[in-house]
């Protein structure tokens, strides 16, 4: 007796389920000759959406290297024999420690015999000051020794650079990375000696798009976290923005941070800058697929009245595949976003649901 019922209730549930599918298709098959009938009589199918602000996220993140802020190929100002290196890869220098000495006996010579010159030049232009008062040279002889004493010592003072110069010294304070000489290599001016490189503190390069560039400034502060040390924030501050983007619109930004104790980067590490903006006012967004011949036709088609009616707008900045509007467009508009390849002005259209 019960297995009779369960039978007789599965039959009513499946015959009811069987009923309502078919009055679906019914309602479905009425919906498409209705709009087959209306296509026919010469309606477009359209897609529309509502036009709305959309309140808009302003975060966003950048990846980039470190580099390091204070980085320098040191070069040799004078030619000579390297006589004494003082460091090797690895080692920490401040500035003005000496590096390298290059061989200074012939500028130590030559600095001897300019300060003889001077001050011969000197005696001589005494002796000269002297015999004017009385007429025994001329004021122009005068002139002339004065010169030369100048000119002793323009030279004097060049010879002392060279003597100098001979002592090759660390203009910044960090680690030597790279050594290019060996003891005993000789040197020309310009030659590569030593590259120096300062960790303490790091600049992360990144490029930024031409729409969030411009919501930056010199001085904005960035959080940057690293892969390394992911548990660590590092406080960051933009101090530079280019002038210039690239070919594919991109924009070079570089932020320096303070390297922390105990979780020091590195130049060459990898960062990613976390971009927090003050909150906008909502944007006007809209799909790209809603202009004809692309966004920069600034050309969008309306429903009214049931009618495709054309709207010139103002396109601004792109993200993803929705676009800024700023002009031609009001909240709650009908915006035809399908179908306007078969659109003109004033073409009716029926929607598609």
């Amino acid at each position: 007796m019960k297995k009779a019922i369960v039978y007789v209730v599965g039959v009513v549930v499946a015959l009811v389920i069987i009923i309502y599918r078919l009055k679906s298709i019914q309602h479905e098959n009425t919906e498409r000759t209705n709009l087959v009938k209306e296509s026919s009589s010469g309606a477009v199918p359209v897609l529309v959406s509502r036009v709305m602000r959309t309140a808009f996220d302003n975060t966003f993140t950048a990846n980039g290297n470190f580099e390091a802020v204070n980085q320098i190929e040191l070069a040799a100002d004078v030619a000579g024999r390297i006589t004494h290196l003082n460091v090797r890869e690895g080692s920490v220098v401040k500035a003005g420690d000496v590096i390298a000495v290059v061989d200074n006996e012939v500028f130590r010579a030559d600095l001897q015999a300019e300060k003889a010159r001077i001050d011969q030049a000197k005696q001589d232009l005494e002796r000269y000051e002297k015999a004017l008062a009385t007429g025994g040279v001329t004021q122009k002889q005068v002139d002339d020794m004065r010169l030369q004493v100048e000119t002793s010592q323009s030279k004097y003072i060049q010879a002392q650079r060279k003597l100098n110069d001979a002592q090759i010294k660390a203009p910044v304070s960090g680690v030597i990375n790279q050594r290019f000489v060996e003891l005993g290599s000789y040197l020309a001016p310009g030659s590569k000696v030593v590259e120096i490189v300062d960790i303490s503190r790091l600049k992360l390069a990144v490029t930024i798009s031409e729409s969030q560039v411009v919501q930056l400034k010199t001085g904005d502060r960035v959080n940057v976290t690293t892969t390394v040390f992911p548990e660590t924030h590092y406080a960051g501050t933009i101090t530079f923005i280019a002038p210039k983007g690239d070919a594919t619109l991109n924009y070079p930004v570089e932020i320096e941070i303070v390297n922390v104790k105990g979780k020091e980067l590195k130049a060459g590490m990898y960062g990613t800058a976390h971009f927090n903006l003050p909150e906008q006012t909502p944007l006007m967004l809209i799909p790209r697929s809603a202009f004809t011949s692309g966004v920069n036709s600034n050309h969008v088609y309306l429903l009214h009245d049931g009618k495709a009616h054309g709207q010139k707008v103002v396109a601004a900045r792109l993200f993803g595949d929705q676009v800024e509007v700023r002009e031609g467009l009001h909240e709650g508009d009908s915006l035809i976003t399908s179908g306007q390849i078969n659109l003109t002005e004033g073409t009716p259209v029926v929607v598609q649901r």
